[in-house]
């Protein structure tokens, strides 16, 4: 699908659908947990439900409704699929899973997914695993998928790189339903929010582990999960678009719905805003943006690399130069983001360039072209508030895989104000 976007005022309130992190975290763990939990406000999303058909297919019972979800967890004793299971792009579901599948006690699992998700890294949590005791191992010898997953953890010692933190992620979520205890050591890891927020589910579920930092971690085996009922937080990460939407022209966006004492990384979207010169105004669980005068400087996104497509187009309307730094795993998301940003930006006048680890952008006059998506979610909506700042039909192809973390962005954007009409 292609999308057309035109100048535009955007002006009004905005409700971001729930966490894609909380989301998937809350199935994972609904689906290893006894007895019934009740999931309220989910995100429904591509994604989402690509972690709805994976645990499903691991033996979970799960019933999807319009504002809430019902699982019937295994109570840890997952069963082995009847056939391979497809991911799709959902890559946080794929490597959480591909550590729920280390449980099996007979059978094994495969999982593969689209032509990304099949280019995308998972040798060093293929490892780790190996090193706890399961079998995992990449049918292709690439440490990606298709992957082939045999138990049974049963504990021990591992060190792993995580140049993403859901490698991390998924041993903290299945570790605890080891036969015995583990040690993993983190001598690298970026992104380090989203570990917190596995921490915090953990803590609710009263896990026991012990960490120095966030460097080292014992985790007692032979646990098990609860049942629970929990309401989803607003997505940080989608609202980022809004965010940053309302410090352009004379726009002036609210959004509703955030918890700034939630444990999502992206709420540091609000810091570089504030860095930049935005206008914001917390009021209860809305935020206002409005545009100030705009001045590029040096953030580092390490924490939220999910933020750079989006910082990316905001630098091009600030004052001087800006640059995104210590983010090098956006060039293993969905796509290289920062190649992408840099190419696509590039189609539409920006003075841009790549750095190993980032982007070097300058203030620059963009101008209304036909840009292309690369079947990443978050550069086509980034593209698009970027659309909705310059004179002109700014056409963006592929605008379909919004779906994965936002199927109602458009509504929402045109619910703003935004032109943005779709294009036969």
């Amino acid at each position: 699908m292609k999308i057309t976007c035109n100048s535009s005022r955007l002006c009004g309130k905005v409700t971001v659908p729930g966490s894609k992190s909380h989301t998937i975290r809350a199935l994972a763990i609904a689906s290893l947990a006894e007895g019934e939990s009740i999931i309220e406000a989910p995100l429904n999303s591509n994604d989402t439900q690509a972690a709805v058909k994976t645990y499903a297919a691991l033996g979970a019972m799960i019933d999807v409704g319009d504002d809430v979800w019902t699982v019937q967890g295994t109570s840890g004793e997952l069963k082995a699929p009847d056939d391979v299971i497809d991911v799709g792009n959902s890559g946080s579901t794929l490597r959480v899973a591909l550590g729920s599948a280390a449980l099996l006690r007979d059978g094994m699992a495969v999982f593969t997914g689209d032509e990304q998700i099949r280019g995308r890294p998972a040798g060093p949590l293929l490892e780790a695993l190996s090193d706890l005791g399961a079998q995992a191992t990449s049918t292709r010898g690439n440490g990606m998928a298709p992957i082939v997953v045999k138990g049974r953890l049963s504990g021990g010692e591992t060190s792993i790189e995580c140049k993403t933190s859901q490698y991390l992620t998924s041993l903290l979520i299945n570790a605890p339903l080891a036969d015995g205890d583990s040690t993993i050591h983190v001598p690298v890891l970026n992104e380090r929010p989203y570990v917190g927020i596995t921490l915090d589910w953990l803590s609710h579920q009263n896990i026991k582990l012990e960490h120095n930092g966030y460097s080292e971690f014992h985790i007692r085996g032979g646990q098990s999960y609860k049942p629970f009922r929990k309401k989803i937080a607003a997505d940080f990460s989608s609202a980022t678009f809004f965010l940053c939407a309302g410090a352009l022209g004379e726009n002036d966006v609210v959004v509703k719905g955030l918890d700034l004492d939630d444990t999502q990384g992206d709420k540091a979207v609000l810091d570089y805003l504030r860095a930049m010169g935005a206008n914001i105004e917390i009021n209860s669980s809305q935020v206002r943006v409005r545009a100030g005068d705009l001045t590029g400087c040096e953030l580092d996104l390490n924490a939220t690399p999910d933020a750079l497509p989006m910082m990316a187009v905001l630098g091009c309307f600030a004052r001087g130069t800006t640059t995104l730094i210590n983010v090098p795993q956006a060039r293993i998301k969905e796509t290289d983001r920062i190649a992408v940003m840099r190419e696509e930006l590039e189609r539409l006048g920006a003075k841009i360039r790549e750095l190993e680890d980032g982007l070097v952008i300058e203030q620059s006059d963009l101008k209304a072209t036909e840009v292309d998506g690369h079947d990443d979610h978050r550069v086509v909506m980034a593209l698009a508030v970027a659309g909705c700042s310059i004179p002109g039909d700014t056409r963006i192809n592929g605008f379909e895989v919004a779906a994965v973390t936002f199927p109602g962005f458009v509504d929402c954007m045109r619910g703003l104000g935004a032109s943005m009409e779709p294009v036969e």
